[in-house]
């Protein structure tokens, strides 16, 4: 069992989610549609897509909506298709910064990117500055369970970690296996929170007082695009200054 603290789980201690239902339908909705043009509209042949869906019922969309997203994806609708692009760049104390989004207009894309990282302390990067020390690893995070037991059944399950954090279990896996995984830890009698495809940094970098306050800002302002999907960062804050900033 091993700590670990990325901004996913600043982001929850801080209070900082997305509360504007439409912004988080719309970013769903374009994931839920590209999954579909790239892997098929059918959820138990695409993974990406099942992941998606699976999402999208956990922030209450309607049905409807999500058939449409698959439609429209996978050819049977009408509307313009996204890309997915990757931008690299800096936050302040020399923080790795990874933004992944789905866009239908580069240049506006990146000219709002770019705009963001300038204003809050940081700057975009060539591609590969940073990329190199994330790697892509599944996540099964769970909330409400008894570690041992856990930890136990996720390594028979052929997890790679369990990770904690103020009772917030994180199961890491390759991505190759989270299914596997997630079915045998259900099986097992656990009940996921959530499961995703994510990135995890091999290094962390420790922020305090005004670094740490901008980095956040930075991140928040990245995660508010609407073509931002999702955001990256190894910066860790300690409890203490997250307590100042919330």
């Amino acid at each position: 069992m091993s700590g670990h603290s990325k901004w996913a789980t600043i982001r929850r201690k801080k209070g900082a989610i997305d509360a504007k239902r439409g912004k988080i339908f719309t970013k769903l909705i374009r994931e839920i549609s590209t999954a579909a043009r790239l892997g098929g509209g059918t959820v138990d042949g695409n993974p990406r897509l099942r992941l998606a869906v699976e999402k999208a019922r956990a922030e209450n969309m309607p049905k409807d909506t999500i058939q449409r997203a698959i439609l429209k994806g996978a050819g049977g609708g009408e509307g313009s298709s996204f890309e997915e692009v990757l931008y690299e760049g800096y936050g302040p104390g020399g923080v790795a910064v990874l933004v992944e989004g789905l866009t239908d207009n580069r240049a506006r894309t990146v000219s709002e990117v770019r705009h963001c990282f300038s204003k809050h302390g940081g700057n975009m990067g060539t591609q590969g500055c940073v990329s190199h020390l994330f790697e892509k690893k599944g996540n099964v995070v769970f909330e409400g369970v008894d570690a041992d037991p856990l930890m136990e059944a996720a390594l028979e399950g052929g997890a790679d970690d369990v990770l904690e954090d103020e009772g917030v279990f994180t199961v890491v896996t390759h991505p190759n296996h989270l299914e596997s995984v997630r079915a045998a830890l259900e099986k097992a009698g656990f009940v996921p929170k959530s499961a995703e495809i994510t990135k995890h940094a091999a290094t962390q970098v420790s922020l305090a007082g005004d670094a740490a306050v901008t980095m956040v800002k930075l991140a928040e302002a990245l995660e508010d695009l609407d073509d931002v999907q999702t955001v990256h960062a190894n910066f860790d804050i300690s409890a203490e200054e997250l307590a100042k900033l919330a």
